[in-house]
């Protein structure tokens, strides 16, 4: 890609270089890499240094590094569903049963090996910069970071929930059945409220944190004892008794692994298809789990951004939105 340059005017009187990039979400890290390229901090043409205090009317032209190409990502050809991009991120829509990053048994089909190949088409480098992350079966929406600024704000913005994310699920049974017996650390009610995707008959929060399963280093289960604070909120859309199955739209204040199919699987509620926590295939052949909208302040212009990944074939026996 090439190197991206802003313009910062200061916003503050006597504040320093340092202290106008920190304001405008570079890390310290990504400062020291861009001070120490010639033409990394600029006025007016000239270098200057990070304890440069500014005035009023200077305006500090700042230009990120070179990028340089994944040397780990082989890029391989690959259809994306990519729902927006400009200079600063893309937003994509994952399908089902893709990997993120190469790993073991998946070095060449990861969703990594696809946009690798989609900027090799344009000549340009590859860092893979993932900003929120989905597991292999969980298809939808996902932002890479094209610049290291952009990835920096980014992140800080998952960490500080600025970066809003909505999943649709299937969960076995009727969540209404929550009102009369619900596993401690959830909260359940009757709401009847009409929404856009349908009536929610029931919503709720589980706050019950999860812990790595002893012995195991991928499955995860809620453990009061010993776990990190874990909240997801649910709303039953509908109730499917032909399947024995309710529709629910999700949302989560944290981002622990496997949070949701491990909340609900506690709540008596499991995601069908789902092969480490409720291996029950006879409805769909993954978990059934969506990352459906996201919405987020562009990282560099503030600008509102709204997403919608329309639901994927598999999952449309349940629900057509």
């Amino acid at each position: 890609m090439n190197r991206r340059t802003f313009l910062f005017s200061c916003t503050k009187a006597g504040q320093t270089v340092e202290e106008l990039l920190l304001e405008k979400g570079f890390s310290r890290r990504l400062i020291i890499r861009v001070k120490l390229l010639s033409d990394g901090l600029c006025i007016d043409g000239q270098k200057v240094y990070i304890t440069h205090c500014l005035k009023g009317d200077e305006t500090l032209t700042v230009t990120l590094p070179e990028e340089t190409a994944d040397s780990n990502v082989v890029p391989v050809p690959m259809d994306l569903d990519i729902l927006f991009e400009d200079e600063d991120l893309m937003v994509i829509n994952k399908a089902p049963g893709v990997s993120i990053h190469p790993s073991q048994g998946h070095f060449s089909d990861s969703l990594a090996n696809g946009v690798a190949w989609y900027f090799a088409q344009r000549g340009e480098p590859f860092t893979c910069r993932i900003v929120n992350r989905l597991d292999r079966d969980t298809s939808g929406l996902l932002i890479f970071a094209k610049n290291s600024l952009s990835s920096c704000i980014l992140s800080e913005m998952i960490r500080n929930r600025e970066i809003h994310r909505t999943y649709l699920a299937g969960c076995c049974g009727n969540l209404a059945d929550l009102l009369k017996d619900a596993p401690k650390g959830i909260t359940v009610s009757a709401k009847e409220e009409k929404t856009p995707e349908g009536t929610v008959l029931v919503s709720g929060l589980i706050d019950a944190p999860i812990a790595r399963v002893c012995d195991s280093v991928i499955a995860r289960e809620v453990d009061f004892g010993r776990g990190e604070s874990a909240r997801t909120h649910f709303e039953q859309l509908s109730y499917l008794p032909e399947f024995d199955l309710s529709v629910a739209r999700l949302t989560l204040d944290t981002g622990r692994t496997h949070q949701i199919r491990v909340h609900m699987k506690y709540a008596h509620h499991p995601l069908p298809g789902d092969f480490l926590y409720h291996p029950d295939f006879h409805l769909i052949g993954r978990q059934c789990l969506h990352s459906w909208k996201l919405s987020f302040c562009h990282p560099i212009t503030q600008k509102p951004l709204s997403f919608t990944a329309a639901v994927p074939d598999d999952m449309k026996f349940m629900i057509q939105i």
